[in-house]
């Protein structure tokens, strides 16, 4: 499994031959330029999925561009995200907390996050989530925006992860301290660290983020634009 940061939260995840972006968040992020964007077209223009863990702007401004006018690829959220862009002509698979949900890369159990769930235009976003995803390359957990949950205990129960991808800028979300408690509640050593440094509400020191993690045993992992790792 491939995994292609672009800043914030957004990443690509490339699982054999199917190309998964998470909460786009490129058109207004003041961290992504256009410059940056025609770089990793080839790559952006692949995309086949788009998982949405929540409904705020820093994580959906991009959908209908990429669902209608760049590659159709299908939206994959909790039930009333789902209806939003589908009302807008854009395809759709709602989910809920439950069960796992199977696709062609893997499969999908949205959980739990403690967050809020607001469209721009006031629409209520329905629950936050995180998603579990399963594949035969490894198991993976996106928490989005959350802070420190007692539910986490429950994910490793599953399946063993190969990484989980946390927040840890904090205000809004867990900071450094709490994504090291997390990965305890995980029993997941290596974490890639997103939602950060986009706005100064949310800025960290990473080298000294990095040092947190190593003195508990973990690996922090925080990418640059358009840097990818494989696990």
């Amino acid at each position: 499994m491939k995994i292609t940061f672009f800043s914030h939260s957004t990443c690509v995840l490339e699982i054999h031959d199917k190309y998964l972006l998470i909460d786009p968040f490129f058109s207004g992020n003041p961290l992504f330029q256009n410059k940056n964007f025609l770089k990793y077209v080839d790559l952006l223009k692949k995309v086949d999925y788009i998982l949405l863990t929540h409904a705020h702007y820093d994580h959906v401004c991009d959908v209908e561009f990429f669902s209608q006018k760049f590659n159709n690829a299908l939206v994959i959220s909790n039930y009333e995200i789902s209806n939003y862009f589908e009302k807008k002509g854009i395809k759709t698979c709602g989910m809920n907390y439950g069960s796992f949900i199977s696709f062609s890369f893997g499969k999908l159990k949205y959980v739990w996050a403690a967050h809020s769930s607001v469209f721009n235009d006031g629409t209520y976003g329905g629950n936050p989530g995180g998603f579990l995803l399963h594949t035969d390359e490894g198991n993976l957990y996106i928490s989005g925006d959350t802070s420190l949950t007692s539910e986490m205990h429950i994910i490793p129960s599953f399946g063993k992860l190969k990484l989980s991808i946390l927040p840890i800028g904090g205000r809004y979300t867990m900071d450094i301290e709490e994504a090291i408690l997390a990965s305890d509640f995980l029993k997941c050593k290596k974490i890639l660290g997103v939602h950060y440094n986009t706005f100064e509400e949310i800025l960290i020191d990473k080298d000294e983020a990095k040092k947190r993690f190593h003195k508990n045993g973990k690996e922090l992992i925080l990418l640059e634009i358009g840097e990818s790792i494989f696990i």
